[in-house]
């Protein structure tokens, strides 16, 4: 028979508890949410509200020491945009350790230039689908549908 504490225990152990955010990490997030680039501002315009096959994206997410630019939770595929900074030599290094840090957690990092998704919107969102797919292990479609801004002026 077991005692009561080993079966609260058992009972925890069989449950996700969410490791808890530092307040300025949280407020870091909170603030970056408020002051994305524009490159992040298109992107997000086609990940909310589930708009890439139904899988749900958080922006700006905290993840133990860092802030992710876009996090699926469902397929732990974080999506980085970058800009011209990241090519500098010691940003490449401190991204290459923040992508190992992540990797070592099982989230998968997808990179992005701001290039990118301003000139080749399709081909960012296909290669992040493609990527769901892989993760959520389905076989993708040879035509997704991937999601596209409505014309400017008003709803699709």
């Amino acid at each position: 028979m077991k005692t009561r504490e080993e079966e609260i225990t058992v009972s925890v152990t069989n449950h996700f508890i969410p490791v808890p955010v530092p307040l300025p990490l949280l407020k870091s997030a909170r603030a970056l949410r408020s002051t994305m680039t524009d490159a992040e501002q298109l992107l997000w315009y086609c990940l909310r509200r589930k708009q890439l096959s139904g899988f749900r994206f958080r922006r700006q997410h905290p993840v133990e020491r860092f802030v992710l630019d876009f996090y699926c939770y469902e397929t732990r595929l974080a999506i980085e945009i970058d800009g011209g900074q990241h090519n500098e030599p010691n940003a490449k290094y401190r991204d290459m350790a923040r992508t190992e840090f992540l990797s070592c957690r099982g989230i998968q990092v997808l990179r992005f230039w701001n290039n990118d998704v301003f000139n080749n919107l399709e081909a960012v969102l296909q290669r992040i689908y493609e990527v769901l797919m892989e993760r959520a292990g389905e076989q993708a479609p040879a035509e997704p549908p991937p999601s596209q801004p409505p014309p400017a002026g008003g709803r699709s």
